[in-house]
């Protein structure tokens, strides 16, 4: 480790631990007041997280349960995985695309580098009309969530494509504690309802739920989003034997809000919720139908997912207006329809090897994209005005992974493993000179070492090899869509490498505590552009930083969160236009507390702190930072009827979502257009109020 990232993960770590121990002190008195409180604390603690000492092979894994995500707010289903510390979930243009996601010096796009499956379905789209690993969570009904498990790094033989800067994995309930049906409404229209049950059949268990669900928001085009979703599982046998079919649905659509110019509203030409392009928007839907099974015997376990979904997008977007084609404008038509096919098997084997216990796992997962059409089109006002290109691409992969875990001794255990992935690209495309095939292979070997524990506190060191696949059409592309000049295909699989070292310790009672320095290697920041419909020269990066996580329980009712990240970016190759990486978010930090079961009462504060951001390689021009709370509260009115508050925007707060800065036109603005700011701001606060009725 370098003096220079020594000296700034110390400057990093200095007012981190500062804030906690701020924290502590203020909290200590209810935490010492008798033993048996503290006994009660290490219980609540794995109540709403399963992260105890023991359980995990780096201090940056953990898993977060149904109890604490019932009991915090959520403006958008996307905003499940800022339950993974550190992330931060933001919006750029319209509450049915996918989400802008933020973690570990990553401006991650809508999924590139953060893997994601509900219910061991992978969510992230390759080859994706708009952005390569594309992850729309708004098919989730975040009620049915029964648990989400996240990963960071490189560091884990399961994991593969998407999964450099982490992954999380979130399981669907098979049953619900009680039938219930729930109504809410809050301004600019919104209306959600919801009925959710589950039932015994059969000798198993079947679940429904139905949301029906519309919001204009605060813009001055109504947003009019309306989503229609619906879960259908049969589930059988006991936690260690059992099998599940589940069946999903989901269909959206929107008029978007995309991002504006700062000079427009400067001048007053434009409000902050106007639209420069109303007739920006989009439509989606989503089917899926999967099987998971899990059998355990006294030698092992065998786990396999077996997926097929059907998703289609039609989206249209401009983001420069006026600046290629100045009579009709800028505006795109993203399209695609995808049959995807999957599974995912795996076996493991438990033993001893020279009387220390040591298992092994093997794996194999296989996917397969058949993606048509997948089509850019120049349009005005979503009027096709030219074909820009228009493709049919297959996409298939396997990945054999294995790892074995060995119990040294009572304070020594290795998790040593690697995985081997295999891809084939065919692409069709309307211009023959970017049609063809090309195979890629990769190999990634895997570490971790835990030490102790002692005193209730572990050790981690961890490192590994990683990547994540490029756009298909990349891969083949001689011809660039819009121009037709001469390009060069990129490399298919891009190779990353992670390291990391960490601690954890609940030796303090009630406090679970975890700190690691990690850092991470990219061979290419190259990205395609579904805008575009080509991809953009980029260097290699590096990545390193510091996270700082605790969960405390102050007593048997009140739980705090406190998660602070630091992070820093920069480009490994020189360039005169400067080392920073456009996006790349530094500080991060989210704090919280929870109230369940106060007498009637419950609730839970949030407010989440995301820093600032440089928009272009010499750091000339940065993001704002920006904080934002949100507040719930809710109220047992009797055993089966429950009324809750939630408030976004607590403080009301003028801040964006997000930023970009980049050359635009607006009419009667020059041929070259102008370098500006483009921002979308966070909505104004806003009110929900939701009625529950159990049943």
């Amino acid at each position: 480790m370098s003096d220079r990232y020594a000296d700034g993960a110390a400057r990093a770590v200095e007012p981190l631990l500062y804030s906690l121990s701020t924290l502590l002190i203020a909290l200590s008195p209810a935490a010492a007041q008798e033993t048996a409180a503290a006994a009660t604390a290490s219980v609540q603690v794995l109540g709403h997280y399963d992260n105890g000492v023991g359980t995990s092979d780096a201090a940056s894994q953990g898993v977060v349960t149904a109890a604490l995500i019932a009991n915090r707010p959520a403006l958008r289903p996307g905003e499940l995985l800022e339950f993974v510390p550190g992330v931060i979930v933001t919006q750029h243009s319209g509450d049915g695309k996918a989400n802008q996601y933020f973690l570990r010096g990553f401006n991650l796009d809508h999924g590139t580098d953060f893997a994601t499956h509900v219910d061991g379905m992978p969510v992230n789209m390759r080859t994706h009309a708009h952005g390569q690993g594309y992850t729309d969570l708004n098919f989730l009904i975040p009620e049915l969530v029964d648990r989400v498990s996240y990963k960071k790094g490189t560091y884990y033989a399961d994991e593969g494509d998407f999964s450099s800067a982490g992954a999380a994995r979130m399981s669907i309930a098979n049953k619900v504690k009680e039938g219930t049906a729930t109504l809410a409404m809050g301004g600019n229209d919104y209306l959600r309802g919801l009925v959710a049950n589950s039932m015994p059949l059969a000798g198993g268990n079947l679940l429904y739920a139905l949301e029906l669900a519309h919001n204009d928001g605060p813009w001055s085009t109504p947003e009019s989003f309306r989503k229609q979703a619906g879960v259908l599982r049969y589930s059988a046998g006991a936690r260690d034997s059992q099998y599940s079919v589940t069946a999903m649905a989901y269909k959206g659509a929107w008029h978007a809000s995309t991002q504006i110019p700062l000079r427009a509203v400067d001048s007053a030409a434009m409000r902050p919720y106007d639209a420069v392009d109303p007739s920006d928007g989009g439509d989606t839907a989503r089917y899926s139908l999967s099987f998971d099974t899990v059998r355990r015997n006294a030698d092992g376990q065998f786990r396999a997912t077996a997926y097929a979904v059907r998703s289609d997008l039609t989206l249209f977007g401009n983001y420069t207006y006026y600046l290629d084609d100045p009579v009709n404008g800028d505006q795109a038509r993203q399209t695609e329809r995808r049959r995807m096919l999957g599974f995912d098997v795996a076996q493991t084997w438990f033993g001893k090897l020279a009387g220390m216990d040591m298992s092994n796992r093997v794996g194999l997962q296989a996917r397969h994209d058949d993606i048509a059409p997948l089509a850019l089109y120049a349009t005005s006002r979503q009027r096709v005005v030219r074909t820009i290109s228009e493709s049919r691409v297959k996409e298939g992969s396997a990945g054999l992974w294995f790892d074995n875990t060995l119990q040294w001794n009572d304070w020594l255990r290795t998790v040593a493993g690697a995985r081997y992935d295999s891809y084939r690209f065919d692409v069709a495309s309307d211009i023959a000179e970017n049609s063809g095939k090309v195979d890629a292979h990769i190999a990634s070997p895997k570490l971790a070492v835990v030490l102790g524990p002692w005193n209730k506190t572990e050790f981690f060191v961890n490192a590994g090899a990683g990547f994540h696949s490029n756009d298909a059409r990349g891969t083949t592309v001689h011809l660039t869509p819009k121009e037709r000049e001469p390009a060069e295909p990129v490399t298919p699989l891009v190779r990353t490498r992670g390291s990391e070292v960490g601690v954890r310790t609940e030796l303090a009672p009630g406090l679970q505590s975890s700190i690691a320095l990690w850092r991470l290697r990219s061979a290419s920041e190259l990205v395609f552009s579904g805008d575009a419909g080509d991809t953009a020269p980029s260097r290699g990066s590096q990545r390193s930083g510091v996270e700082l996580n605790n969960h405390y329980i102050a007593n048997s009712w009140l739980l705090f969160d406190l998660d602070l990240a630091y992070s820093r970016a920069r480009y490994t190759e020189t360039d005169a236009a400067g080392g920073h990486i456009p996006g790349a978010v530094g500080k991060v930090a989210s704090f919280g507390a929870t109230v369940h079961d106060l007498g009637p009462w419950s609730g839970a504060f949030q407010l989440r702190y995301f820093g600032p951001r440089p928009l272009i390689e010499d750091d000339s021009r940065r993001s704002a930072s920006s904080a934002i709370a949100y507040l719930r509260t809710s109220y047992k009115l009797s055993r089966r009827w429950q009324l809750s508050l939630d408030i976004f925007n607590l403080f009301n707060r003028r801040i964006n979502d997000i930023d970009y800065y980049y050359a635009s036109r607006l009419p009667g603005e020059p041929a070259g257009g102008v370098e500006d700011m483009h921002f979308h701001p966070a909505e104004p606060r806003s009110y929900r109020l939701t009625l529950k009725a159990g049943f």
